[in-house]
């Protein structure tokens, strides 16, 4: 029980002074007149004024509330190095004990784990969260187990007691690491990428190296070595070898006494993209669907077109010279045999021998073919004619020959089974979401090599596709897509045909019909197998550490083929299946709670002296608990504070008055007369 006398005026405590001030000038008034009654009319006075404050008494009854101490434990990457976690776990169940033991006075002890997405250590937010749900009056002291490295400092909490660090870093302490800056999302093929590397030494490390060995890899290729300085921003070329995704590793030997080589190694993944797509376009004649490939082509602002159209064949004798009929001379030459490399895809749309292009040269696109490049074929009716390109040195790539047959008639283009598996033809049905159109005309040909994708009349081949050597070739046998551009019978995906067709001559990674990548997600992995096989084999997955598993995979469509798999630790992994393989890797580049490991007092030495707490480093031993009155120092040597908060909850509350009606009537009463009797002299 607690009692109090409290005031509860019954006027304005402004009109109370002014009668205050007019009693004490009558008083003094009666006192300079010499009435002998005025020490009476004086309490008489002051009684009344007593009764206008209406005091009274209150007794509450209260019961005591404990005080909070809340304890936050780091457990989160960074805490797992040297003998920090075990540091960690001691000292926390050493100081439960110790609150626990303490009369009136409760623990909030709470476990630090990694935050998501690589967010790091949300000590901050951990301890904003926790004060969020107790009374601040009741909060007598934070402390944090932890290295002090930290990253949401932004969250800092306005703390109502002394907060404490207590962190398990050692002087001793040293780690070495390696960061790659400016590694760009994409490159460019064939062009030199320039990345920052540097290699650093943290902490007490030795004094006596001066350079470091680096080791590069490609896609998991043998490394190749490097010395650079120690402690120092070297830039760093690198030339991507291949289109679509390149993961670079750099990485750093692991040195005797360094705190962990979870640092040592980097990941960088750029994807290679060609600068520009250079593009060879030869068209026979004009025709209804000429434009059609010039408008794909132009449509593209990645690709760099060069199209040449035989206006006038050299068969119309006007005495004209071939060469004096077009703007600028078709350069022949530079083209065919100087500058055919230059070109990824070459395309001849109603192509056929004319004379200006002598054997020579389809004899180098051949070679050319072979060797790497790709050419399209857009036949029409001239491919069936005996002046056909089939009937050239290109007879050796073509994958199908004519039958001389030019069936003219409508039919509907069809995708096979095997184009239900293909990149080019795969899920253009359901892409469209209609009946395609159909076109009217379809060179025979007889397939000789390659796939066939589409088919046309009677389930004759239509499109055939065929790698040759290094390179690659497609036959088209008609000339009628166009009618899908203009609409007839509803038209069809005829601009996403030819886009994937000349795509995938050109070599673009997305669309190889056997293929084996991944996609990652956090530490979860997509693992996905494209193949025009009815069946795959399991995938064998290298882990960071050298272990094998081994994963069946589920076709999920037609010619593709996925698993998930969950990555147990953060690095490169390595995907075989069958002949091919791939690299992946997990995790961020640079895991953020290894990018600095050495303990960190100075960031949260500011904010743990505002509130009177201290930094103390557990390599001296588990300090001893103390209680300190409010804004008394809470630290010293070998102990920290807590301030007890004596918080309280009223159960009850009475108030009695101070002066009751009658007694002030009677004091009064009492007081007036016995002056005016004093002055009276009776």
């Amino acid at each position: 029980m607690t009692g109090n006398i409290l005031f509860d005026p019954l006027l304005n405590v402004w009109l109370i002074a002014a009668l205050a001030v007019l009693l004490v000038v009558g008083i003094a008034f009666a006192y300079w007149r010499g009435l002998s009654g005025w020490p009476l009319r004086a309490l008489g006075g002051l009684v009344i004024l007593g009764a206008l404050l209406g005091p009274v008494y209150q007794l509450e009854e209260r019961e005591p509330l404990s005080d909070i101490v809340i304890m936050v434990e780091d457990e989160t990457a960074s805490q797992t190095l040297a003998d920090r976690g075990t540091t960690t776990s001691k000292t926390a169940d050493a100081l439960a004990t110790a609150i626990e033991a303490r009369p009136n006075t409760e623990l909030r002890r709470i476990t630090l784990r990694d935050g998501p997405d690589n967010t790091g250590t949300r000590l901050m937010t951990a301890l904003s969260e926790a004060l969020a749900e107790e009374p601040r009056g009741r909060i007598a002291g934070g402390i944090l187990i932890s290295d002090g490295r930290l990253h949401d400092l932004d969250r800092t909490p306005d703390m109502p007691a002394p907060l404490h660090l207590l962190h398990t870093g050692q002087e001793q302490d040293w780690d070495r690491k390696i960061e790659v800056n400016n590694a760009p999302a994409f490159g460019i093929l064939g062009e030199d990428i320039s990345m920052t590397l540097r290699v650093s030494d943290l902490g007490a490390a030795p004094a006596d190296a001066t350079t470091v060995s680096v080791d590069v890899s490609i896609d998991g290729e043998a490394p190749q070595r490097f010395q650079v300085p120690l402690n120092e921003d070297i830039d760093l070329p690198v030339r991507l070898p291949h289109g679509g995704r390149n993961v670079l590793q750099f990485s750093t030997p692991t040195v005797d006494g360094e705190l962990t080589d979870r640092n040592n190694t980097v990941l960088v993944q750029i994807n290679g993209v060609r600068d520009r797509l250079s593009v060879l376009l030869v068209s026979g004649e004009p025709h209804a669907g000429g434009r059609t490939w010039r408008n794909l082509l132009k449509s593209d602002s990645s690709v760099d077109l060069v199209h040449f159209t035989i206006l006038r064949p050299p068969e119309k004798q006007d005495g004209v010279p071939v060469r004096e009929l077009s703007l600028i001379a078709f350069p022949t030459r530079q083209l065919f045999l100087e500058k055919i490399d230059d070109f990824d895809l070459i395309i001849f749309d109603r192509y056929k021998r004319r004379g200006i292009l002598p054997s020579v040269y389809l004899e180098n696109v051949r070679n050319y073919v072979e060797g790497g490049g790709a050419v399209l074929i857009a036949a029409g009716p001239d491919f069936a004619s005996a002046d056909s390109l089939f009937r050239t040195p290109l007879e050796a790539i073509l994958p199908a020959r004519p039958t001389a047959r030019v069936l003219e008639e409508r039919f509907r283009p069809a995708i096979t089974d095997l184009g239900q598996r293909h990149p080019v033809t795969s899920g253009l049905e359901q892409d469209f979401g209609a009946e395609w159109g159909r076109w009217m005309r379809q060179i025979e040909v007889e397939q000789a090599s390659g796939d066939a994708v589409m088919t046309g009349v009677d389930d004759r081949p239509l499109l055939v596709l065929d790698r040759v050597g290094e390179g690659r070739v497609a036959l088209l046998a008609s000339d009628h897509a166009w009618l899908w551009n203009r609409g007839y019978e509803g038209g069809g995906p005829q601009l996403e045909l030819l886009r994937r067709l000349a795509h995938w001559m050109m070599k673009e990674p997305e669309l190889e019909e056997e293929a084996l990548w991944a996609e990652a997600t956090g530490q979860q992995m997509r693992i996905i197998r494209r193949s025009l096989e009815d069946t795959v084999g399991p995938v064998i997955i290298t882990t960071p550490s050298g272990e094998q598993i081994e994963m069946s995979l589920e076709e999920v469509a037609p010619g593709r083929f996925e698993t998930l798999y969950d990555g147990p630790d953060i690095g490169l992994y390595r995907l075989e299946n069958q002949d091919h393989t791939a690299v992946i890797g997990l995790g961020p580049a640079a895991p953020v709670e290894f990018v600095n490991t050495i303990a960190d007092t100075t960031t949260l030495e500011p904010i743990v002296d505002a509130t009177g707490g201290g930094v103390v480093a557990l390599s001296d031993g588990t300090p001893r608990l103390r209680a300190v009155r409010e804004g008394r120092a809470a630290v010293g040597r070998g102990w920290i504070g807590i301030t007890p908060r004596g918080a309280y909850e009223t159960r009850s509350v009475r108030q009695t008055d101070l002066l009751p009606p009658w007694l002030v009537l009677l004091l009064m009463s009492g007081f007036v007369v016995g002056g005016w009797l004093r002055e009276g002299r009776r």
